[in-house]
């Protein structure tokens, strides 16, 4: 499987923000998505995501040699500020999730059982969400998207704001989640990019741009990545 994208451009007030993205990404890998803050990471996945419309451009998945459209159950979106409905406790948001998307849900387990796997303590799942931590939502977002199962999962520096425990755990069910799906992991950290992603994609002056992770020994390539990080901008 692989989700093609060709030629988007996006532009805000004469400002263009996405100037001609062309990418294909793979199944089983996690893209790192590195760019500095206001490069345009999140701009490209709400384009992606269809929150907002590319100005030009097109993507689309690619599965047995035929080219479909992307469809909204495709893809999954995991934010820096994890949005729940904070009236609800853990296991009512769990099992309503799971009743409206049970015609998309294959091999559904009981609740308990995806709790435990996600280490949310059973003191914690009757708990109204609005008393949940940062880290605590986040996990309730990746766990939404386990259960889906989503070709494709986007998330937006789903990490940046999480206690190291927590940080670790999500990496390592990220691993896990590649096998199935196309992953892309937007952050301005290189570091992680680095510790957790497969294949180096820098957005840079509103393209795309493959880095060769073996190329990162290089001090010059490293200072190549670190100026693109470091320069000024708003999107």
């Amino acid at each position: 499987m692989k989700f093609i994208l060709e030629h988007l451009e996006k532009s805000f007030d004469q400002k263009k923000v996405l100037a001609d993205v062309e990418f294909t990404f793979e199944k089983g890998k996690i893209y790192g998505l590195l760019g500095r803050n206001g490069a345009g990471k999140t701009t490209l996945f709400n384009c992606l995501n269809g929150d907002i419309k590319a100005d030009n451009g097109s993507f689309y998945l690619e599965e047995d040699g035929q080219q479909r459209k992307v469809q909204p159950e495709d893809m999954g979106y995991v934010l820096s500020t994890p949005t729940v409905p904070e009236f609800l406790t853990g296991r009512e948001f769990l099992r309503f999730y799971m009743d409206i998307n049970k015609e998309r849900i294959t091999d559904p387990k009981p609740l308990d059982d995806y709790f435990s796997y996600m280490s949310i303590a059973k003191e914690d799942r009757d708990r109204l969400l609005k008393d949940y931590s940062h880290g605590m939502k986040n996990k309730m977002q990746m766990l939404l998207n386990l259960i889906s199962r989503p070709k494709i999962l986007l998330l937006d520096e789903p990490l940046t704001s999480l206690d190291v425990v927590v940080a670790e755990e999500m990496k390592q069910l990220l691993r896990v989640m590649k096998e199935d799906c196309i992953i892309i992991f937007s952050t301005h950290i290189m570091d992680l990019a680095l510790d957790l992603c497969d294949d180096i994609v820098l957005l840079n002056h509103g393209v795309l741009e493959a880095v060769d992770k073996s190329n990162l020994d290089s001090a010059e390539f490293k200072e190549k990545i670190i100026a693109a990080l470091r320069e000024d901008g708003n999107a």
